[in-house]
């Protein structure tokens, strides 16, 4: 896949696009359709409180709370496919993660904008896996001194590793795709490090 990028920066990434088969994958989607407690958070912008444009859910081990956006994320239980399919990043990734946000993006209306997830809890490098489940979305890197754009198509029982420096050098986003109309579910799979244990 590097070899889109030619010369020019990259980040660094593992993309799998046919990771799980297709009955897998559709079948895991339902079930976390199904199990997860989902939520509409809002964050605070200088028109007032607005609510994300999708669903989240905070999943994980005791102490892994998560501060992001102004919002304190407290998990929930791992639920069934959820865990399952956190054993199977940890297996594709090398990593043991005690943690997971799951966004819900109801259609192409839903979105997430430029971001980097760099608190301080990930730790310098952190090792984020991503599982896309549901309709293909765009998603899209910008080095953060170049400003270069590279795009990712997010299929269906794909994964994507994200290691090292990807998020101090790159920020990344998923934008509205009025056009599309299927659902999409995302699990980006982290560790997180309690924010008293973080020098």
């Amino acid at each position: 896949m590097f070899d889109l990028f030619d010369d020019m920066p990259r980040p660094d990434i593992d993309w799998q696009p046919a990771w799980l088969a297709d009955d897998v994958a559709r079948a895991l989607q339902t079930q976390v359709v199904a199990e997860v407690e989902w939520k509409q958070d809002v964050m605070r912008t200088p028109a007032g409180m607005v609510a994300f444009p999708r669903l989240t859910a905070w999943q994980g081990d005791p102490e892994a709370i998560y501060v992001y956006s102004g919002i304190r994320n407290v998990p929930g239980a791992w639920t069934p496919a959820v865990l399952e399919l956190r054993r199977a990043a940890e297996r594709a990734s090398g990593v043991t993660f005690n943690s997971v946000l799951i966004n819900r993006y109801r259609n192409g209306v839903d979105s997430m904008g430029w971001h980097a997830d760099k608190e301080r809890e990930l730790g310098p490098e952190p090792v984020i896996a991503s599982v896309s489940l549901g309709v293909t979305r765009v998603f899209q890197f910008q080095h953060v001194k170049t400003r270069v754009v590279h795009t990712l198509e997010l299929s269906h029982g794909s994964l994507l590793i994200m290691r090292g420096l990807t998020q101090r050098e790159w920020r990344h986003r998923v934008p509205k795709a009025p056009k599309v109309l299927g659902e999409r579910i995302n699990l980006t799979f982290r560790v997180i490090t309690p924010r008293d244990s973080v020098v």
